[in-house]
């Protein structure tokens, strides 16, 4: 969207209530109203082509500078901090998001959740709170929403009432409007950290202890296949693009994702993003055809952002064919519901594969399974790291090395528990050592890390 349609369609967001103009500048309506004002006298006077040259920060100096102007010339009563927040706000309108700029620029907020124009809701330290935070109407809303989705090449209208985008961040997007939505426009943001996470993190947060820390970047780096799993809001996505920091400057690594939010640092990644069906139905490009299409690119790892649906098996074919090391995240509550959405996902596949036959493929390709959940205090901790260690009969077969055991909840909410290994060392032991990583097996000892 080229700046002109950008300005043009913030300018077209405003209500214009029949008030005076003193009668105005006493409501929250004729806040609105002012601004619409300002804003459409600036489209008069900007000269676009030449704005569009531009750096953004000049170009929101010459704006704060031209609307200073024009409070001016219309003789409005304001005070310093209400000019402040009238030209704050237009800038937001003009050059960014509206309303939920602020929001956007708060790192303790995690998650922006807007349900209608009327109410959003913000997510701080694993905790929901309600924001005073609103947009002007439904039409307004539906311009931000706009504008979100169209930077990236996808639309949102009643044909196609639903979309997942994100924003230049990484941060993913969903939008559903009516029909599908009845209330009006909802639009869910999941933030991502400007600076991704580092496993140090984790341990500082008490997500994980440093014994289970260790134990996963040596997965990594010794080329195991690991499968994340965990519910809605556990932390998935940032553990798994914690653990591809530890593969190899050297490796080519190819990712997948319905809509790219992974923030790999190796020098040598290849980011797939899926596309939807266009307003005929035609050209959708699914992830499975990805995965398909990325096994002609001479990968040594795939990456594929979630799986759900029939690129498993082919996920599962490309881990036990020479790429090795390969990772995903599913939902699942825990490990053991993980291996059976696994094999549903193969059946949807459309390959008559009999049921023991889908289990092998599923013992023989995973490795690890990393079980991430949310507790009831908000916080995200990973409670469990099984090992798949072949099939008995026809059932898959487990063993856990570490776990967090939760003992009690404290006055104020919080979980407490621990982390602890089981004291049972994992199969794959001499595979760590072939690969050249080294690991003090005294992490193995099953030591209680209160959290």
């Amino acid at each position: 969207m080229s700046l002109r349609e950008r300005l043009e369609a913030a300018a077209s967001g405003y209500a214009a209530p029949n008030e005076t103009p003193e009668e105005a500048a006493l409501s929250a309506r004729g806040y609105q109203a002012t601004k619409g004002r300002i804003h459409q006298a600036l489209l008069a006077r900007l000269d676009l082509e030449a704005m569009d040259s531009l750096s953004p920060e000049r170009l929101r100096d010459e704006l704060r500078q031209m609307v200073e102007r024009l409070l001016v010339e219309e003789n409005l009563v304001l005070n310093s901090n209400e000019r402040r927040n009238l030209v704050r706000d237009i800038q937001y309108e003009m050059l960014g998001y509206g309303p939920l700029e602020p929001l956007l620029a708060d790192p303790t907020v995690s998650d922006i959740l807007v349900n209608t124009y009327k109410q959003v809701y913000v997510e701080r330290r694993g905790k929901l709170e309600i924001t005073d935070v609103t947009f002007v109407d439904d039409d307004h809303l539906m311009k931000i929403i706009d504008k979100i989705v169209s930077r990236i090449g996808r639309r949102v209208d009643e044909s196609s009432p639903m979309v997942d985008a994100r924003l230049p961040d990484g941060s993913r997007v969903n939008a559903i409007i009516p029909p599908l939505a009845v209330d009006g426009p909802i639009l869910s943001i999941r933030r991502f950290s400007a600076t991704p996470l580092q496993i140090g993190d984790l341990i500082n947060f008490k997500s994980i202890s440093d014994p289970m820390a260790q134990f996963l970047g040596a997965l990594a780096e010794a080329k195991i296949n690991i499968l994340i799993s965990g519910g809605t809001g556990s932390g998935k996505t940032t553990l798994l693009n914690i653990l591809s920091s530890y593969v190899p400057a050297r490796e080519r690594v190819v990712t997948i994702e319905d809509a790219a939010e992974l923030q790999l640092q190796q020098p040598h990644v290849v980011r797939l993003e899926t596309r939807p069906a266009n307003v005929e139905g035609r050209g959708e490009v699914t992830q499975r055809a990805l995965v398909r299409n990325a096994l002609r690119m001479r990968p040594d790892r795939i990456i594929l952002g979630e799986t759900r649906g029939p690129e498993a098996l082919d996920m599962l074919q490309a881990m036990n064919t020479g790429h090795e090391g390969s990772m995903t995240t599913i939902h699942a509550n825990t490990p053991r519901d993980a291996l059976a959405r696994l094999e549903s996902m193969i059946a949807m596949a459309g390959v008559d594969l009999p049921p023991r036959a889908a289990r092998s493929q599923v013992a023989s390709a995973i490795g690890v399974i990393v079980q991430a959940n949310r507790l009831t205090d908000g916080t995200r901790k990973i409670t469990s790291i099984q090992e798949v260690t072949g099939m008995e009969g026809d059932t898959l077969t487990m063993q856990e090395i570490f776990s967090f055991k939760q003992t009690s909840v404290a006055p104020d909410g919080g979980v407490q528990g621990y982390f602890v290994a089981s004291g049972i060392r994992p199969r794959f032991w001499d595979r760590l050592l072939t690969h050249g990583v080294t690991v003090n097996e005294s992490i193995f000892v099953p030591q209680r890390v209160p959290v």
